[in-house]
């Protein structure tokens, strides 16, 4: 199906404005809704219409859903550590604002709903094999529970509503436009803090083993998404390949500050140990490849952090 007009929540945000550019690339119409808590203005493409709102506020919502066939629902509380103490918090953004678009989506006669899911969904794997989209779905984090309900909620409201699901458990995913925080994105944490002549920390003994995916990668598994036939799936968004945290910031002090040797401090609750994506669901039905490998691309992340300091 052709979509015309789309919403992307969270737009001005990292994932989200790589989105909206590859949309109105692709010729699409595309509203920007965002709080701009976290995102930034100036990410907002020029020719893209910008709502400033929140998730939360129907009446932001009805403004941006006005005329739209495709919603990318992007926007979120990203922090699976800070969810532990911020459960709240965490849940008034990812829980019920999600409901909140939900319900607006099946007011408007939106044609397709493409959630943000992640792989905080899945349960702790005892070895870094991939995760297929069956593995056991037992959050260990209030972030990963509230995108869990959401994933089903979407498909519950979808099927009701008569509007297409999809929902995308993105796993580690690194760019530019990374928001700098102390929680989330340990490529861009550990880039900053040898920017400025500070050894990495890394929480527990490194070993923890991720799945680090390139934004474009997850831009085109979220557009391949949107054009495939696809109802009420799920598929992983990752690259495929596990990387400790040991060889990230190997990897870093090499290129920023061969003489510094990261620092291990306590790990924190709630993170998953080995977090790998099966996205074999993904090539075969959505004909998804990603094209870039972490060290191929992280002198692009450096110079960006760099023009960024």
């Amino acid at each position: 199906m052709r979509y015309r007009r789309a919403l992307v929540t969270g737009g001005a945000g990292f994932i989200g404005s790589h989105l909206v550019e590859r949309l109105m690339h692709e010729g699409l119409q595309v509203v920007v809704l965002d709080n701009l808590s976290v995102g930034k203005r100036e990410n907002v493409p020029v020719g893209a219409e910008f709502v400033l709102g929140d998730v939360n506020d129907s009446d932001a919502v009805t403004r941006a859903m006005s005329d739209v066939d495709v919603v990318f629902h992007l926007a979120a509380r990203v922090s699976i550590r800070a969810s532990v103490t911020g459960f709240y918090e965490d849940a008034q953004t990812n829980l019920m604002g999600t409901l909140n678009v939900l319900r607006v989506c099946a007011a408007h006669g939106v044609k397709k709903f493409v959630y943000a899911s992640s792989m905080a969904v899945y349960a702790d794997a005892p070895q870094p094999f991939p995760l297929s989209e069956a593995y056991e779905t037992a959050p260990i984090s209030p972030y990963g529970v509230a995108k869990l309900a959401c994933e089903r909620y979407a498909a519950l409201v979808a099927g009701q509503s008569g509007f297409d699901a999809v929902a995308l458990r993105y796993f580690n995913t690194y760019g530019p436009r990374q928001t700098f925080t102390p929680y989330v994105g340990v490529i861009t944490i550990f880039i900053q803090r040898l920017l400025r002549g500070e050894p990495p920390l890394i929480f527990g003994d490194g070993e923890q083993c991720r799945d680090f995916v390139y934004v474009g990668d997850v831009v085109e598994g979220t557009l391949r998404a949107m054009s495939s036939d696809a109802h009420n799936e799920v598929f992983n968004i990752g690259s495929g390949v596990g990387t400790s945290v040991n060889q990230v910031a190997a990897l870093l002090c090499a290129r920023l500050h061969p003489d510094l040797a990261p620092i291990h401090v306590a790990e924190h609750p709630g993170e998953l140990r080995n977090s790998v994506a099966d996205i074999q669901k993904a090539r075969q039905m959505l004909g998804y490849e990603p094209r870039s490998r972490l060290e191929d691309r992280i002198d692009e992340i450096i110079a960006w952090n760099r023009r960024m300091a």
